[in-house]
C-alpha cells in the first residue's frame, strides 16, 4: 500500500496580492540659506574634510606596513636574512618605501583639495537692500488739490514737453524785431508789473521753470531759506539770455543745486533728488556754473528788478545776504 507522502511545505502565497511596502517618497525641500543653516553646512564640510584627512593618514600607514611585509616576503623567498648587514642598502630600501608612501599620500591629499576647491567654499552673501525712497506725496494724501493719484503722470507729461516747448537758443538771429537786451528789459519789466501776464493773456500751459521748481523743492524737503534762494536764482536766470539753451526742468534743478551749495548743505545732491528730478550731479554742473556767474553779477547794471525784489524783508533779504556767498 502506497504511503501518502506529506510535506511541511507551505503553499506559495499570491505574490501579486501581497502588500508591498514602498519607501516613502523623498520630497526635496529648498530652504533659503540663513546664517544658522549656512553655518551648519560649513561645519559638516569641515568635519568631512577632517575625516578624509584621517582616512588618508590611515591608508598611508597601511601602505607602509604592506611595503615592510613585501620586503620580508622577498627576503624569505631569496633566502636572505631579515637582518641585513649592509646599512647603505637597507637605508636605500627604506627610503624608497617611505617615498612611495609619501607620494601616494600627497596624491590623495591633492585630489581631496582639488575636489574641495572645485566645490568652492560656502559663501553666504548678505546683500543690503537699498533703503526705499521716501514718499514725498504722503503728506498730501487728504489734499484733493494736490492730486496725488495723478502727480507722477502730470510731471511725466511735463518732462515730455520740456524740450518741445523750449524757445530755440538762437532765435535772436532769426528775427530783427528785438535783440537780447530788449528781451531782458521786457522780462525785467514783467517781473515788476506781474499783473501784465493776466492782461496780455499769456498762454502758460507749457511747463515753465516754476512748475518744476515747486515739485523739486518738495523733493528736497526745503526750508524757507533754501526756497527763497532757489527762486531768487531762478528769476535771475529769466533775465539772462544765455540760459535759454537749458530746458526749464534743468534750470530749476540747477537752481536748487546751486542754492544748496551756496548754503553749504550736505550732501549737495542726493538719491531722492536724482530720482525725482531725473538729473545727476554731473548733468547739473554746466547750468550750475552759469547760474553762479549770473548770481555773482546780480545787482550790477541797469536791470536790477530781481535783485531789488529779493532784497526786501518779504523775501527774507536773500539778495543781500547771498551777495558775498
Amino acid at each position: 500500500m502506497a504511503t501518502k507522502l506529506t510535506s511541511n511545505r507551505r503553499a506559495l502565497g499570491d505574490i501579486s496580492n501581497r502588500r508591498q511596502n514602498h519607501a516613502p517618497k523623498v520630497v526635496k525641500v529648498h530652504r533659503p540659506i540663513t546664517r544658522k543653516f549656512g553655518a551648519g553646512i560649513a561645519h559638516d564640510q569641515l568635519q568631512h574634510g577632517q575625516d578624509t584627512e584621517n582616512l588618508v593618514t590611515q591608508r598611508s600607514k597601511e601602505r607602509g606596513h604592506v611595503c615592510e611585509r613585501e620586503k620580508v616576503k622577498a627576503a624569505r623567498v631569496d633566502g636572505e636574512s631579515l637582518i641585513d648587514d649592509n646599512p647603505v642598502k637597507k637605508f636605500a630600501e627604506n627610503r624608497e618605501c617611505d617615498y612611495s608612501s609619501e607620494s601616494s599620500m600627497s596624491i590623495e591629499t591633492d585630489d581631496f583639495h582639488e575636489e574641495s576647491d572645485s566645490q568652492g567654499p560656502l559663501e553666504i552673501e548678505m546683500e543690503e537692500a537699498e533703503s526705499p525712497l521716501p514718499n514725498i506725496d504722503k503728506i498730501d494724501d487728504r489734499n484733493p488739490l494736490a492730486v496725488v493719484e495723478y502727480v507722477e503722470d502730470i510731471y511725466r507729461f511735463y518732462r515730455k514737453n520740456d524740450i518741445m516747448s523750449c524757445v530755440p537758443a538762437d532765435y535772436m538771429s532769426t528775427q530783427t524785431d528785438i535783440n537780447h537786451r530788449m528781451r531782458a528789459v521786457l522780462v525785467d519789466w514783467l517781473i515788476e508789473e506781474k499783473s501784465m501776464l493776466n492782461t496780455l493773456q499769456f498762454n502758460m500751459s507749457t511747463p515753465t521753470p516754476f512748475v518744476f521748481m515747486r515739485r523739486f523743492l518738495k523733493v528736497a524737503e526745503s526750508d524757507n531759506k533754501l526756497e527763497m534762494v532757489s527762486f531768487y536764482l531762478l528769476e535771475l536766470c529769466l533775465v539772462d539770455y544765455q540760459t535759454l539753451r537749458f530746458p526749464p526742468s534743468l534750470v530749476s534743478a540747477a537752481a536748487i543745486y546751486t542754492g544748496r551749495c551756496l548754503l553749504r548743505m550736505t550732501p549737495s545732491w542726493n538719491s531722492n533728488l536724482r530720482h525725482h528730478c531725473t538729473y545727476t550731479e554731473d548733468q547739473l554742473q554746466e547750468c550750475g556754473r552759469a547760474i553762479e556767474d549770473i548770481h555773482r553779477n546780480a545787482g550790477l547794471g541797469k536791470l536790477t528788478a530781481v535783485y531789488r525784489k529779493y532784497a526786501i524783508a518779504k523775501y527774507s533779504c536773500v539778495a543781500t545776504l547771498m551777495k558775498n556767498c
